[in-house]
């Protein structure tokens, strides 16, 4: 994994890697010879060929000098660009569309977003959920979430103060629930770390009668104008830190342009009563990064919905990013126990 100096094109970067090959690239840039198992350095004088790209197109290896890398790379070095220009031209040859953090777009026409038609509704009428009595959570009881799921204490304060993150005892065991304003939609874990042995040793449980799909915190989100769209509680209370310690003045401060709102699982899709309620705003999806691509697809499909809505969206992928001891980087909340080398890329996550 090449480490790229700006986050803002991570998610065009990596489909760009996708669907661009090296022996494409080395027909771009009019290389001398072909690129093969065995071919002759395009960039150094090679009397000898030994040079070798993978069957696939994706990797490179010198043998020469010991160096390898992926296309980006090889796009790097073979052009002579800095890696800025590097990122922005494998970007266009590759003919993905540009996914940038500022005003500045790709020079191809966009096609104009649909404007949602209707005004933003509540929940449909149905009987809102009987919720258990929650409660703000004790200073202990945070100390030992922000222990249990590595988050500092501030931004889980500012979820509290927020009235979306709250505490209870529900079958005889404390639980962090997040839950949103309107008493819709609300999923409670343990406080332990350990699963409910009522629900098939689930450790997240929809509370009886939620709206499951609803986005928690989307109404307390409309005062910003971004938001960062995650997957499930943890990440939903790891975004309000992010937020805090990238965009705030001072950690006791609320001076953040950015509002964390959670879908509590991959397979929901946004509400259509609720898309309105994102149009016009900066949306940065927070993808996790899991085996059976569920989270890939799910980001995807709220990309759609989110585009249709008027919605200026971008997503984040973790992929190729390091948890200090080596495991992968799979969301959020894995993110901020990045190892240095993965951190180095984790600038500027929120919108």
């Amino acid at each position: 994994m090449q480490n790229y100096p700006t986050y803002a094109r991570r998610a065009s970067l990596l489909a760009a890697k996708r669907v661009l090959t090296i022996p494409q690239i080395w027909n771009h840039l009019a290389l001398p010879g072909k690129a093969a198992k065995s071919c002759r350095c395009p960039w150094r004088e090679d009397k000898h060929p030994s040079f070798s790209v993978s069957p696939d197109g994706l990797t490179w290896h010198d043998f020469g000098s010991g160096a390898s890398g992926d296309a980006v790379r090889f796009f790097q070095l073979a052009s002579g660009l800095d890696m800025k220009e590097t990122m922005r031209r494998f970007i266009e040859v590759s003919g993905v569309p540009f996914v940038m953090r500022s005003s500045v777009r790709s020079s191809a026409p966009l096609l104009a977003r649909p404007q949602p038609q209707t005004k933003a509704e509540a929940p449909p009428e149905r009987a809102k959920p009987t919720l258990p009595p929650f409660r703000p959570g004790t200073p202990g009881e945070l100390a030992q979430l922000a222990k249990l799921r590595g988050i500092g204490r501030e931004g889980l304060e500012f979820a509290s103060e927020r009235g979306l993150l709250r505490f209870a005892t529900l079958k005889g065991f404390v639980s962090w629930d997040v839950t949103d304003g309107e008493g819709v939609n609300a999923q409670a874990r343990r406080l332990d770390g350990l699963p409910w042995p009522h629900i098939d040793n689930s450790k997240a449980w929809t509370l009886p009668g939620s709206r499951a799909a609803w986005p928690l915190g989307i109404r307390e989100a409309q005062p910003f104008q971004s938001i960062a769209l995650c997957e499930g509680g943890p990440d939903f209370l790891a975004a309000h830190y992010w937020i805090l310690w990238e965009q705030a003045s001072h950690h006791s401060k609320r001076d953040v342009r950015c509002a964390p709102v959670a879908m509590l699982g991959a397979s929901h899709s946004i509400p259509e009563e609720c898309l309105p309620l994102f149009s016009g705003k900066r949306v940065r999806i927070f993808q996790h990064n899991d085996e059976s691509k569920a989270g890939e697809k799910a980001a995807a499909r709220w990309a759609g919905q989110l585009e249709t809505a008027g919605a200026d969206v971008d997503a984040f992928s973790f992929e190729g990013l390091l948890q200090t001891g080596g495991k992968p980087v799979g969301d959020l909340n894995d993110a901020l126990n990045a190892d240095a080398k993965s951190f180095l890329e984790l600038t500027e996550v929120m919108p």
